[in-house]
């Protein structure tokens, strides 16, 4: 409950896009740079700890506390400026401390689990991919002034903050006490099972931060074609995308746990490359049938982020988890600035179909990257059955 509080900071611009960029005179390229600004604010937070091993060195739930207090304020800097140049120094701000939001919790919830591990991370991820959404929900409500937004989403990311530090305890399967050693951030890398861990991960968030930026637009963009102006109900539906995707977390979280997480990252990542391939020739088909799509986009473009997370914490040097869930979401959300930047860059040349059809590559990559770990992990039998253990 507590994270699903903090982490709404997160996309709260990007759900107030519409009025922003009427009030501030931005272009579609300015808009994107506000959104990628948080995922490169990301990246260094990440980076750094990842560098100082701080996910390890502090506990987690004073990291989280005092990283809440540090978005939350860095969120409501759009408050205090006009121009895209803030805008987007805020929105890095909010990002770097994110980063000691999320590998920390992740790390954090695995203390309280050895089986069903899957399940629970999912729960988690499942509040992070929910939070992500209550901007959207906050202005679907009577369409309040965007200001409105970004405070309402700043106390909620405090309240969540101090719930954990006063709520919150580790688990009774903590991980081995960790020292300072930047030298492992290059020995997690050169592990085979979490290298191909990262690397499906990296191929999911080629897709996942650029739908989830840009769905919004585009289903307004589908209901102007209907000739429709109706942007409570696109911020609904929007906010449904993201519940539908918290959903997903839960239960593929604990069908991962039951078939084996590869063959679940697999499925989902089959399901939501078709989507992205195809979500693009309904911009003038049905509604309903493109709100449909959206919804099973938006359950399978996160349900196998839980499988990568749970990947890691099982295959990484059990002293250093966190420091390799850090640098794997580092490697991650430095990747979808890229694709965050494309979506709209290739809309304007060739349309919606080519700019989300760009997003199933990710996808299709993952796939190979997840067949891979699994004949490593689980070998062929041998011509009488047998199967070794992994």
């Amino acid at each position: 409950m507590t994270l699903l509080l903090i982490k709404s900071t997160w996309f709260s611009a990007t759900a107030v896009v519409p009025q922003v960029r009427a009030e501030w005179g931005l272009s579609a390229e300015a808009v994107a740079w506000l959104t990628i600004a948080v995922q490169w604010g990301f990246v260094t937070g990440a980076l750094l700890s990842a560098a100082f091993t701080v996910a390890d060195a502090i506990a987690p739930t004073r990291l989280i506390f005092l990283s809440s207090l540090g978005a939350a304020g860095a969120n409501l800097l759009l408050l205090a400026t006009e121009s895209l140049g803030l805008g987007i120094t805020a929105r890095f701000a909010t990002g770097f401390f994110i980063a000691g939001v999320y590998p920390p919790a992740l790390k954090l919830i695995s203390t309280w689990y050895r089986q069903g591990r899957g399940t629970a991370i999912g729960v988690l991820v499942g509040a992070f991919t929910v939070s992500a959404g209550v901007p959207h929900l906050v202005n679907g409500l009577g369409g309040l002034d965007w200001r409105t937004v970004i405070v309402t989403t700043s106390v909620v990311t405090v309240a969540g903050g101090v719930l954990t530090l006063v709520a919150v305890v580790e688990g009774p399967f903590p991980f081995p006490a960790a020292a300072f050693d930047p030298r492992q951030v290059r020995a997690v890398l050169r592990d085979r099972g979490t290298r191909l861990a990262m690397i499906g991960y990296l191929c999911h968030m080629w897709e996942l931060y650029a739908m989830w930026a840009w769905f919004l637009v585009f289903f307004t963009a589908a209901m102007h074609r209907r000739g429709l102006d109706d942007p409570v109900m696109a911020a609904y539906v929007t906010f449904a995308v993201f519940v539908a995707g918290g959903l997903a977390n839960w239960t593929c979280g604990a069908l991962g746990d039951r078939i084996g997480r590869e063959r679940t990252a697999i499925a989902m990542l089959a399901v939501s490359g078709t989507c992205a391939a195809t979500v693009g020739l309904l911009l003038d088909g049905p509604l309903w049938l493109l709100v449909a799509v959206g919804l099973v986009w938006g359950y399978s473009v996160v349900g196998d982020s839980t499988q990568f997370s749970t990947l890691v914490t099982e295959l990484a040097d059990q002293s250093y988890v966190g420091t390799a869930l850090t640098v794997q979401m580092a490697l991650g959300y430095l990747l979808t600035g890229a694709t965050i930047w494309l979506v709209p860059a290739i809309e304007q040349a060739a349309g919606w179909y080519w700019a989300f059809a760009l997003l199933a590559v990710g996808p299709l990559a993952g796939i190979v990257a997840m067949l891979r770990l699994l004949r490593s992990r689980w070998p062929q039998p041998d011509i009488r059955g047998y199967r070794p253990e992994p």
